[in-house]
């Protein structure tokens, strides 16, 4: 195997692992909700939290939109339903975490953010599950940055957890 084939079925481990952090960042709030963690005043925030979790899967989101999705039908356009599934699901994530948002300008009590994210857990899971079972193989199979290859490199900010702010 190539360094080039160990990093393509790199690819599909990473979207599972960048997941499974996105995962941890939805705890990390729901354990600022709960005041038995017993964590620092500012990791307590719980609207801190949840708006940390609303930036991350937004800007995961948009960057699988902006440049996972079209390198993928650039070489896969037998994908074009699955990919369109996936962008209404990052829709409706989108109206979700919305309301999570306006929650927390409301200063919603936490039970209600919970609510919220409980709702968004349910929504994210189904969502990433579907995900890794379709995309997993696909990233597998495909070869990214090689010398004939017109499509956007992922890069590794895209492999990254972060927070527009």
């Amino acid at each position: 195997m190539t360094g080039t084939d160990r990093r393509v079925v790199a690819l599909g481990r990473e979207l599972r692992d960048l997941h499974d952090r996105i995962r941890d960042v939805l705890e990390d709030a729901r354990d600022g909700l709960d005041p038995s963690t017993g964590a620092s005043a500012l990791a307590s925030d719980p609207v801190t939290r949840c708006r940390t979790f609303c930036g991350v899967l937004d800007t995961h989101h948009r960057r699988e939109d902006d440049t996972l999705f079209p390198w993928l039908l650039a070489t896969r356009p037998d994908l074009a339903d699955v990919v369109e599934r996936l962008t209404q699901d990052h829709r409706a994530v989108a109206t979700l975490l919305a309301d999570l948002a306006r929650a927390c300008d409301d200063e919603a009590a936490p039970a209600v953010l919970v609510r919220h994210l409980e709702g968004l857990d349910a929504i994210m899971e189904s969502h990433f599950r579907f995900e890794e079972r379709v995309l997993v193989p696909v990233l597998d199979e495909l070869s990214p940055g090689r010398p004939d290859d017109d499509r956007p490199a992922l890069g590794p900010d895209f492999w990254r957890p972060s927070w527009r702010g």
